[in-house]
């Protein structure tokens, strides 16, 4: 589904501050397979991330989705193939607008649309039916203003939105960072539901190595622009934090702290 060939990525080249990236990284994601991605600042995990997106494209290397060469497509081009949810919760939102609107943008997505969002009956009590999968009861707030949720609703919303068209490809951008522990746990327990239901190829940036190692089909670690790790099957399901840090060092010979690679 994903084929990740040999990208490089240097930011500033030629410069003092020229910072290599991704240094000839390749990966492979099955259709339906989920994956975390963790590893400290600098790993490169944004910047792989950005790169599938096509926020930015790679200095070499290719990228593959679903048999489409994506490569050099621009990013507003990619959407239509990829679904993504920010760490802030703000970005996947229109706060001045009411739910099931953001909801019939996300469903009408790629369409030619008018000057105004028009919402037929069927389509409201089809809102309601997806809004109640989040157990939030925002199926009873349909007319609220985005604006007025808290931040977890709202990423809860965002992820409904980016799972709406069942996209080929869930690009999941530390999308709990930035919320409290018992909100961030009810938005994984939204992400699991969603993923699992529609089988959604996913790719997963975390900080939270309990995170990844409890979703998710695999655990890939990055360090210095490389995979380091890719744990999956039996040994992911008995990993423990410790196990993970002892096999990261000795994948490395780094001595990183458990701090720094909960970081970034």
């Amino acid at each position: 589904m994903l084929e990740i060939s040999g990208i490089h990525k240097t930011f500033h080249p030629g410069t003092v501050n020229a910072n290599h990236a991704l240094k000839g990284l390749s990966l492979h994601l099955a259709e339906g397979e989920s994956i975390a991605v963790i590893g400290g600042n600098g790993a490169g995990k944004s910047t792989l991330l950005n790169a599938v997106a096509g926020v930015w494209t790679v200095d070499s290397g290719s990228i593959h989705l679903d048999g489409v060469d994506i490569t050099h497509l621009p990013e507003h081009k990619r959407a239509k193939y990829i679904g993504r949810v920010f760490q802030d919760p703000m970005m996947g939102t229109a706060g001045n607008m009411q739910i099931e609107e953001n909801l019939a943008l996300a469903a009408r997505r790629g369409e030619r649309r008018g000057l105004k969002v028009g919402i037929t009956k069927a389509e409201r009590e089809q809102f309601r039916d997806m809004l109640r999968i989040l157990d939030l009861g925002l199926e009873n707030r349909l007319t609220d203003k985005v604006g007025l949720l808290s931040g977890g609703q709202r990423q809860a919303l965002t992820l409904l939105m980016a799972t709406l068209q069942k996209p080929k490809l869930l690009l999941l951008d530390e999308h709990t960072a930035a919320l409290d522990p018992k909100t961030a746990a009810k938005v994984m327990e939204v992400t699991r539901t969603l993923v699992n239901r529609d089988r959604l190829t996913t790719l997963m940036i975390t900080h939270n190595m309990r995170d990844a190692i409890e979703y998710g089909d695999r655990l890939i670690m990055m360090y210095e622009g490389r995979i380091a790790l890719d744990i999956a099957g039996e040994e992911k399901q008995k990993l423990t934090v410790e196990d993970l840090l002892a096999k990261f060092g000795q994948a490395t010979g780094a001595s990183e702290t458990t701090d720094k690679l909960l970081l970034g």
